[in-house]
């Protein structure tokens, strides 16, 4: 199975071609011409579109040349009989919800660049093959709009970070949402006529202050096994929902009953992540000293 994933350098799209470099039944591939060059020569069984990072928060201009360029694939897709995966953030819902949100509630932003994305997907849905997948906030190791990297790379150099306090979300790996995609296609593929609507986040929501300082927590406690101390920036809480803290965590039920795929604990993954970031940038060390192994090294020198 090929896949045209567009935007290389998305963190999304590294994940999704470090799977591709580790399985022989789907690749992963992405071409640094025009959209509709790619499409004649690469000649996919799906177009995948990673998502805007946090469109409430990029310029305008922006959000309008992303969803103009969704536009156009769906076009040259549909003219192709070609899928279309558009991945989408879940900050379309901008008003949060008291409840988990299900795949049929429809965004209905008040920000009017928003609104178009809002207005994009809808043209989406009348494409008989496509899959819109909304997604908590990203977070990986490299690559654009990581989150996790940009974060990390910020407290490395002492600077502060300005965290919400008052938002609660569920934080998604990247690497997570790669697996899962990779499955629901190759799922596809093999005959399953489950096109439409998805959701993919974390599990167990938290705000987006306290996810940072779990970063921060975890990062020091790293580099301190490996003899490093140096002086991370601190953080810095925002109330911006007045006393009521906004909550935007998606319902991923219906991905579980459609293709089986589990949703995956972010500090799991996180921990994962950040145990590859420290080896690979202190590879003498053949593991993290970890304040659990320290422990457990203790543990058994008492028995």
């Amino acid at each position: 199975m090929k896949c045209l994933v567009l935007q290389a350098e998305h963190c999304l799209s590294r994940a999704l071609h470090a799977i591709s470099a580790q399985r022989g039944d789907i690749d992963y591939v992405s071409w640094p011409a025009g959209d509709a060059e790619a499409l004649a020569v690469v000649e996919p069984d799906v177009v995948i579109v990673p998502p805007l990072a946090d469109p409430g928060r990029c310029e305008p201009a922006v959000v309008y040349a992303h969803a103009d360029r969704v536009e156009a694939l769906l076009a040259a897709c549909r003219a192709r009989q070609i899928p279309l995966v558009w991945c989408v953030s879940d900050a379309l819902y901008e008003d949060g919800a008291d409840v988990p949100i299900d795949e049929d509630v429809l965004p209905r932003p008040r920000d009017e660049a928003m609104r178009r994305l809002v207005a994009v997907g809808e043209l989406v849905r009348s494409h008989p093959r496509h899959l819109i997948w909304r997604l908590g906030p990203l977070f990986g190791r490299d690559g654009e709009d990581a989150w996790l990297s940009e974060l990390i790379d910020a407290l490395m150099r002492g600077e502060s970070v300005r965290a919400a306090r008052d938002l609660v979300v569920c934080p998604t790996s990247v690497v997570a949402v790669a697996r899962a995609l990779t499955g629901v296609l190759l799922q596809l593929e093999s005959g399953a006529n489950a096109w439409g609507t998805y959701h993919l986040c974390g599990t167990e929501p938290v705000s987006v202050f306290t996810f940072c300082s779990v970063v921060r927590t975890q990062l020091e406690t790293r580099l301190a096994g490996v003899g490093e101390s140096p002086t991370l920036g601190r953080l810095e809480g925002l109330d911006q929902h007045h006393d009521t803290p906004l909550r935007r965590v998606l319902n991923c039920r219906r991905l579980l009953d459609v293709f089986g795929i589990h949703q995956k604990s972010w500090r799991l993954e996180l921990g994962l992540m950040l145990d590859a970031w420290c080896q690979e940038r202190y590879p003498v060390h053949d593991e993290v000293d970890t304040g659990d192994q320290r422990r457990s090294r203790e543990e058994a020198a008492d028995t």
